[in-house]
């Protein structure tokens, strides 16, 4: 699975980006072919393509992009048999547990093998996974994935840790219990540990009530900094869109329309004082009185949004400042739930804005660790007189 290769090669697992939400595994095999929504692929056109490349379809109508395969990728592509874990809680338990190159590492249950493969990379050659899995079809597919990886440092067994503890004792430097009763298996961890060193457990749980007996059970057996977390992932979506003008220039704009609807205000008028005035010249029409020539400018005056004083209407204002604000595209901003920078290319013409995506993606639990430290060798030999 972890290719080195530049290309693509016969035989090769890709993972293959359709959309953002369809990510799918692909094993190349010369001769075959493959079907999406978005048109027809042969493998034999994948071969020999750079990795990331982006590959047109047969009738020309859709692409898809061909990528090289790593933990993250296949946490979003993997065929799912069980709930998984995903980045969020992976990276998290990663760093907690301290995790690392040349690590021995306790993983109950296996599941789908998502922290299987993030774990298998991060400690390397040098370290070893042990993974457990209590229910057979698991872990017989989970095995057989394992294999055609190329995951030599992960040992799989089939077994139910609940009942019968692990198959090694003081080795591990961590454990992991993905399981519906970790303080079940919390004493056969302990054995699993060592005990020339301080160590780490962490019990992924879905309810408070399991967390409660699991922190009940980790002091009951001598585990100490016992804590409890829960990771949330908020994506932002970052976009730019023109800045805002000043409040300054918005008034200065504001005044010269004032005085340009003044303008066109008084040229009505006076055209309309024209025409009355050609009419009665050649007899087509009636003169009339002062009081129709005020009720006709204070027409003109509403539709033209003047108050009786001559000044802008509130009403009118406000209209004129949404038309700005529409001109500049900031209606669609969410103003309140955004965090706004300006930046872009420096000329402050462009605002970066963030937008939390409404719906948030990915599953996550409570994170129960804690840690076992080693007693001192006289400590143990007082505590045996005693």
């Amino acid at each position: 699975m972890w290719s080195e290769n530049r290309e693509v090669q016969d035989g090769d697992l890709v993972i293959v980006w359709l959309t953002r939400e369809f990510i799918q595994p692909l094993q190349v095999t010369a001769g075959k072919l493959f079907n999406s929504k978005f048109g027809s692929y042969r493998h034999d056109d994948l071969i020999g393509l750079p990795y990331g490349s982006k590959v047109a379809s047969s009738h020309g109508r859709g692409f898809i992009h061909v990528l090289r395969p790593t933990p993250e990728l296949w946490t979003m592509a993997l065929p799912h048999r069980t709930q998984i874990l995903y980045l969020a809680d992976i990276a998290f338990i990663t760093s907690w547990l301290n995790i690392r190159s040349g690590s021995n590492v306790i993983e109950a249950g296996t599941g789908s093998g998502s922290f299987s493969h993030s774990t298998a990379r991060t400690i390397g050659s040098s370290g070893h996974l042990w993974s457990y899995e209590f229910h057979e079809a698991r872990a017989l597919k989970a095995r057989q994935e394992f294999a055609e990886h190329g995951m030599s440092n992960v040992t799989l067994t089939h077994r139910n840790v609940c009942r019968d503890g692990f198959t090694i004792v003081d080795a591990a430097d961590a454990v992991f219990l993905d399981l519906p009763a970790p303080w079940e298996a919390v004493q056969h961890a302990k054995s699993a540990l060592r005990k020339d060193q301080t160590t780490r457990i962490c019990c992924f749980s879905p309810c408070m009530e399991q967390v409660l007996r699991t922190v009940n059970v980790l002091n009951e057996h001598g585990f100490t900094e016992i804590t409890m977390y829960e990771t949330l992932m908020r994506p932002h979506e970052v976009s730019q869109i023109p800045s805002l003008k000043s409040v300054r220039q918005v008034g200065e704009e504001l005044k010269d329309m004032a005085v340009r609807r003044e303008e066109r205000r008084l040229r009505q008028i006076a055209s309309s004082a024209a025409s009355r005035a050609k009419r009665k010249r050649e007899g087509t029409g009636d003169e009339s009185d002062p009081g129709e020539m005020q009720e006709d400018v204070s027409l003109k005056r509403v539709k033209t949004g003047e108050g009786e004083d001559g000044k802008t209407s509130n009403t009118r204002v406000g209209a004129e400042i949404r038309k700005h604000s529409d001109d500049h595209d900031v209606g669609s901003v969410d103003v309140g739930g955004s965090n706004s920078i300006v930046g872009g290319s420096g000329s402050g013409r462009y605002l970066n804005v963030s937008r939390v995506f409404p719906e948030v993606r990915g599953h996550t639990s409570y994170l129960t660790f804690a840690c076992l430290i080693p007693f001192p060798p006289d400590a143990i030999l007082r505590n045996s007189t005693e």
